[in-house]
């Protein structure tokens, strides 16, 4: 049995946002031939549940995120290598096509919610920013998503939103990927006016409700 002492050091340089201590780290539990699955089971994303929770509460926020959210990544990319060498692969809840709509070009919420999804287990496809709905539903049909993230910040650009949604159902797509939407000026209640499946205020919201639209929460 390893150490739990590194699983602890893992997950409190998930917590510190420290990707240069999360990779070495990985690195030093492949050395000691730790499995890669259950050093980000065990080790990194009960940090990453950590400061989900510290966001939640107040304690932690949108840098913190941000910087734990690339701790995480930084660990997983230290570990791919030896994960496709055993055939093993993380247990991934679902695939998620993320971006900002078109006339938009905000960024920061947009990524730090693909960060997290990431972070979380998700296979996430960021699209960018001044999305086009058509480039959306491209990518939902050539990846097979099971949800599509809107991000929308301004009053101008959000109708860009339903926009999306519909060219979802002329392409023959609306019933095959759940839609989630947010951004400042986005709703409860504009969600369901243009019938989107789900909206999220922040992005430990968003993790918490993509989870439950694939049936993962």
């Amino acid at each position: 049995m390893p150490d739990d002492r590194l699983y602890e050091q893992m997950a409190q340089a998930v917590i510190d946002g420290l990707p240069d201590k999360a990779r070495q780290l990985a690195e030093q539990a492949l050395s000691q031939g730790i499995d890669p699955l259950e050093a980000i089971n065990r080790g990194y994303k009960p940090g990453m549940d950590v400061v989900g929770e510290g966001f939640a509460n107040g304690d932690l926020f949108i840098p913190d995120l941000m910087m734990s959210g690339e701790a995480m990544k930084a660990a997983i990319a230290a570990l791919e290598g030896e994960l496709s060498r055993r055939k093993q692969q993380r247990d991934v809840l679902g695939k998620v096509v993320i971006g900002t709509v078109e006339g938009d070009i905000h960024e920061i919420g947009k990524t730090l919610v693909a960060t997290m999804l990431a972070a979380n287990g998700f296979e996430v496809y960021d699209l960018g920013v001044d999305v086009s709905a058509r480039a959306f539903v491209d990518k939902v049909r050539e990846v097979d998503a099971d949800v599509l993230g809107l991000s929308a910040l301004l009053t101008t650009t959000i109708l860009n939103q339903e926009t999306v949604i519909l060219t979802l159902k002329e392409a023959g797509l609306r019933d095959r990927v759940k839609v989630i939407i947010g951004g400042v000026p986005a709703s409860e209640e504009w969600a369901q006016e243009i019938g989107a499946d789900g909206y999220a205020e922040n992005a430990t919201e968003a993790v918490a409700t993509v989870k439950q639209l694939v049936g993962r929460g």
